[in-house]
């Protein structure tokens, strides 16, 4: 008898795996992605049926991005970018690829300031909220209850109470250890909290993809914040298992402001069905810096890969230098050819990730694409005082990249995520020499995966399987 109940359970489950198997095939973004969960499901039905539900999901079914419910945001863009249009031309490449992408114009008159590291990151967080006077906006992939995370909580409690509208998107995927009572606090003290995946999205802590990973906090639409780090003590290096965090934000001020807000707005509108009560500002004047900007955003709703071509777009115009810091290299085909084409020119290649593990699959999968960039004459650097896990690109003396995308294929296709794109030399020289002093913290690999350790050999070819759901 339980011969046959285990019969009959496993050719349910082997029944539910080809199901599963014919969904991926018929909705996965990518043939590699649908083969790497073929095998996984046909191949180990026990695993990769719960995988599938956890991982398995690949776009928003009826997803309607909320610009197009933002008409009176929209006509302010448009006049912005009449106003303040961009004073380059973008190169013999020009800005159209960006602003395709980006589906708003690359606009004049922003000023941008490099905020290095966690401490610098909190204090000037603060210091922006504390200047609040109408409104502060504010979303984070992570918050956590712990020292960082009440200073925040206090600033922008502290903001309520001068009498300025304060409303913060988190993710519930990833804030699932945040205690409830950060929560109430922050309602209590008058903060309008929403939850980014309350109608849509994932509908449990169990459904991994369709994170909303933006990180940004906007001040009276007159300045903005935005890049890689989160709301918790590693990310000010307090956790001792981190090391010394490598963090990287950037504030601006200027037109690129209003588009950052206009971000800001599509994901309250789709987490709420509502627009934010009370008005928002549309109306900047250009400040005296003179960079070129442009705030991309990209998520699975996009009728486009917009952050795997962002990436590309960014590698096929390089003549000279292509630096790129990303705590995960786990690159889709096409960014892979892109990475060898450029170093294949010429072009000086480096990608700088971190030492120190954060996902261990994820950070495994790397060194299976080590040998095959590294032949192709990319340079990859390894950071070693702490985990980096600033998301930075840098072309050639005129272009520089700071947001929240990762070089990993959940980044490119499952997540939400936004980046500045600058197009200025005095903002690349400045990101440039920054990334120079992470160089001197980090050593050149050298040792192909057959030197590694047993672990690496082994473990690497079968995490770059995961690699499309990683």
């Amino acid at each position: 008898m339980w011969i046959t109940l285990y019969a009959l359970g496993y050719f349910l489950l082997e029944v539910t795996a080809i199901w599963f198997a014919y969904r991926a095939v018929a909705r996965a973004r990518t043939p590699q992605g649908s083969i790497a969960w073929i095998l996984f499901l046909i191949l180990t039905p026990v695993l990769a049926v719960p995988a599938f539900l956890v991982l398995g999901h690949f776009n928003y079914p009826g997803y309607v991005i909320a610009r197009r419910d933002s008409a009176e945001a929209i006509a302010e863009m448009d006049v912005i970018g009449r106003h303040c249009p961009a004073k380059g031309d973008g190169g013999p490449f020009g800005l159209s690829a960006f602003e395709g992408l980006a589906r708003l114009p690359v606009v004049s008159g922003n000023t941008i300031d490099l905020l290095i590291d966690g401490e610098t990151i909190l204090d000037a967080l603060c210091r922006g909220i504390d200047a609040a006077e109408s409104y502060v906006l504010s979303q984070f992939y992570i918050l956590r209850d712990d020292e960082t995370g009440r200073i925040f909580a206090d600033s922008l409690k502290a903001a309520v109470t001068r009498g300025v509208s304060v409303r913060l998107l988190y993710d519930s995927v990833g804030c699932a250890g945040l205690s409830q009572r950060y929560l109430d606090d922050l309602k209590a003290g008058g903060v309008e909290v929403v939850d980014a995946n309350r109608i849509y999205g994932p509908k449990n802590r169990l459904q991994m993809n369709f994170r909303n990973h933006r990180k940004s906090v906007i001040v009276d639409g007159r300045e903005a914040y935005t890049g890689g780090m989160n709301i918790g003590d590693e990310y000010r290096g307090l956790v001792a298992k981190y090391g010394d965090w490598r963090d990287t934000f950037c504030r601006l001020r200027g037109p690129a402001v209003q588009q950052l807000q206009l971000v800001f707005l599509e994901d309250w509108h789709w987490a709420t069905k509502t627009r934010p009560s009370g008005g928002l500002n549309w109306e900047v004047s250009p400040t005296e810096g003179a960079a070129d900007a442009l705030v991309l955003a990209s998520g699975p709703g996009d009728p486009m890969e917009t952050g795997s071509l962002y990436f590309c777009a960014c590698i096929t115009r390089a003549r000279k230098r292509l630096w790129i810091a990303s705590p995960y290299f786990v690159p889709d085909i096409d960014i892979l050819s892109a990475l060898k084409i450029a170093a294949l020119r010429g072009v000086d290649v480096r990608i700088l990730v971190p030492e120190i593990i954060d996902h261990k699959v994820t950070w495994l999968a790397a060194f299976a694409y080590f040998d095959e960039v590294r032949a192709a004459g990319v340079q990859i650097w390894r950071y070693t005082p702490g985990f980096l896990h600033q998301k930075i690109v840098l072309v050639d003396d005129e272009l520089a990249s700071i947001g929240t995308t990762n070089m990993d294929n959940r980044s490119c296709r499952l997540n939400f995520e936004q980046t500045v794109l600058v197009f200025d030399k005095a903002v690349a020289a400045e990101v440039a020499r920054m990334l120079e002093d992470d160089f001197t913290r980090a050593y050149l690999l050298e040792t192909d995966l057959s030197g590694q350790p047993w672990s690496r050999r082994v473990g690497a070819p079968f995490a770059r399987l995961l690699a499309p759901i990683l």
